[in-house]
C-alpha cells in the first residue's frame, strides 16, 4: 500500500543581542506541531550570528522531533495498538 505525502517545516529565527530564539512549525496539511529552541552567546565568544542560529534551530528541530514522537505514541495508544513496554521512545516503530 504505497503512500506519499509532503510535510512542510517553517523555521523562524529571531536574534536579540546575545540571544537567538527559534520556532519550528511542522504543517502536515491536517495538523501542526511546534518546537522551540534558544541559544545565548557567552560574553567572551566572538559575535557570529550563524552559530547562534545553528544552535537555536537545532534545538527547535530536536524539540519538534520529540513532540512529533509523543504525538505518534498518543496516536498508537488511541488506536488500541499500544506496544509492549520499551525503553525506546519510538513505540516499537523502527527509525
Amino acid at each position: 500500500m504505497p503512500h506519499t505525502t509532503e510535510w512542510k517545516i517553517r523555521l523562524q529565527l529571531t536574534e536579540d543581542g546575545d540571544s537567538t530564539k527559534a520556532r519550528a512549525v511542522l504543517d502536515t496539511g491536517t495538523a501542526s506541531v511546534t518546537g522551540t529552541g534558544a541559544a545565548r552567546r557567552a560574553p567572551g565568544d566572538e559575535d557570529v550570528p550563524e552559530i547562534g542560529d545553528e544552535f537555536a534551530a537545532g534545538r527547535a528541530l530536536r524539540d519538534l522531533g520529540s513532540r512529533l514522537l509523543h504525538t505518534a505514541q498518543h496516536d498508537v495508544e488511541a488506536h488500541g495498538s499500544a506496544p509492549e513496554p520499551r525503553t525506546s521512545p519510538t513505540s516499537g516503530w523502527s527509525l
